[in-house]
Order: C-alpha cells, then sequence, then structure tokens
C-alpha cells in the first residue's frame, strides 16, 4: 500500500512526531454515520457554528463523506496523554493543544493530494473568523472527524489503533484520506 508521506518514513520516525498508535484502513471501511453530525448540533463541544473546523462549515454529511471518499486508503494515528485522574481537565486541554501540534507535524510529512481530519474543532486562532470571513489558515484547516460524520471507534478498531489506552490517560484520533 502506497502512504501518504513525502517520502518513506520509519515507524520510529512516525513516533517522533508524537504519534503513539497508527494503522491504515481503505476509505470504505471508515463508519459514517448521520448521527454523529447530529450529536454536533447539540453543541456539547460548544463549536458548532463556531469554527471553519466543525459543522455547519465542512458542509452537509453528504459531502464530507464525499469528501473522504474521493481518496482510496486512510492513515488513522491517535496520541494518548496521561493525565492526574479521570477528571484532570487542564491535562486534556493540555493534551488537546499538544495534538493539534502532532497534526502540525504530520502535515509536513504529507505529500498532496491528501485530505486531514483531527479531533474537536480548531484552536489555531484565539478567535475563528466563522462565518464573517474565510479561515486564516485554510491550507491547515483539519476538520473535526466527528463533524464530518465519523464513528471513530469502529474507524479505530478496522486500523487495530487502540481506542482506550488505560486509566488516567486520553486519547485523540486523526486521519489523513490519502
Amino acid at each position: 500500500m502506497r502512504t501518504p508521506f513525502k517520502k518513506n518514513i520509519s515507524e520510529k520516525e512516525i513516533k517522533e512526531l508524537g504519534i503513539t498508535f497508527f494503522g491504515y484502513i481503505e476509505t470504505q471501511q471508515i463508519a459514517f454515520s448521520e448521527q454523529v453530525v447530529e450529536i454536533c448540533k447539540g453543541n456539547v463541544c460548544r463549536n458548532y457554528g463556531r469554527t471553519w473546523a466543525c459543522p455547519p462549515a465542512v458542509g452537509s454529511f453528504e459531502q464530507c463523506k464525499k469528501r473522504c471518499l474521493e481518496y482510496e486508503n486512510a492513515f488513522v494515528f491517535a496520541s494518548v496523554y496521561q493525565l492526574e485522574d479521570p477528571f484532570d481537565y487542564e491535562g486534556m486541554k493540555k493534551g488537546h493543544r499538544e495534538f493539534k501540534n502532532v497534526c502540525d507535524k504530520l502535515y509536513e510529512k504529507l505529500e498532496k493530494p491528501f485530505l486531514l481530519l483531527s479531533n474537536e474543532g480548531c484552536i489555531r486562532c484565539k478567535a475563528c473568523t466563522y462565518p464573517d470571513a474565510p479561515c486564516r489558515f485554510e491550507e491547515k484547516l483539519f476538520p473535526s472527524l466527528e463533524g464530518f460524520g465519523i464513528l471513530v471507534t469502529p474507524v479505530a478498531k478496522e486500523a487495530k489503533v487502540p481506542y482506550n489506552n488505560g486509566e488516567n490517560t486520553v486519547t485523540y484520533f486523526g486521519m489523513v484520506c490519502f
């Protein structure tokens, strides 16, 4: 299988990016559900309608699914972060920021064309321009997996990427369609 990388990259180099686990699947194996987007509309994460990386800015469920399926393969990846306890919200936020940095480093290694999806929302700008002006960093806008209607648990299982990684941890997921 071809990889999404500009040049051959070893497992060690992938780990050095900050990726804990990774695997490959065909995009036809991606589990999509419009119900995931409906959950987004509930705005539990407070990103719905506030960022270019989340619905409704990313497009309809069908448009998002079509964008993924325009590619043949997907590189599924995850990074695991330690927490002090299960309620360590600051640790979760720190892990979230670190994971966004992992996505930035990964982006630099990828060969176009590709679609990089990340976890919940975008934190690149202090205040998002949505919906009044274009994204300031459109090329480095990594839409939300969930906002695309992707069921992360079955995708992780297909790619053999562990979803639960022990007590006092948080795991963030991303995917590169290529």
